[in-house]
């Protein structure tokens, strides 16, 4: 399946993620919050999901956004960390070799991430790597954003089932 292909099924299937949390909640006791916000959080990193297994793949739409932003992100927190590191004493020529060299680490990040990446359809294309995502969005909104447990649950519930909506739909459903 394609990038359209996969975020349309993403974009159309939602409703079922919200009806399975909502069953859980209710039937299983599972501390799941569908609040109005969560939920909104929840459809943004479930649309995501069912497209970032292929990450793995180098044409693809979502590996070709994500290496300029990594880039960017590397780049200005090198600039920010590393700043106070390299001081000639003038502005001016501080503020251009600080942003020099967060630039050169950026480049590099560029070709580290190709580089780095496993095979198409490879370990990014499991059910693991839907564990890992769906847990990575739960501490990001639980511990880095300071959200409520049971809203952080289902968003990182909603992030796991997008990631796994696309392993279904591509027929490659594995555990590693």
């Amino acid at each position: 399946m394609n990038y359209e292909g996969h975020v349309l099924s993403g974009i159309l299937t939602y409703p079922l993620v919200i009806f399975l949390a909502s069953f859980l909640r209710h039937y299983a006791n599972l501390p799941l919050e569908l609040t109005t916000l969560s939920m909104i959080l929840g459809y943004g990193v479930y649309v995501l999901g069912s497209d970032l297994p292929d990450l793995d793949h180098q044409d693809s739409l979502i590996h070709r956004g994500v290496k300029p932003l990594v880039a960017l992100m590397v780049g200005s927190a090198v600039f920010v960390k590393g700043r106070n590191f390299v001081s000639i004493g003038n502005v001016i020529v501080d503020l251009t070799l600080g942003w020099g060299i967060a630039g050169l680490f950026a480049f590099g990040s560029w070709y580290a991430l190709s580089a780095l990446m496993p095979k198409h359809r490879g370990v990014v294309h499991s059910l693991t790597f839907a564990f890992v995502y769906g847990l990575v969005i739960f501490a990001s909104f639980e511990y880095g954003l300071g959200f409520k447990l049971g809203e952080s649950l289902f968003i990182g519930f909603a992030a796991f089932l997008g990631y796994t909506l696309h392993l279904i739909a591509d027929r490659e459903v594995k555990i590693i």
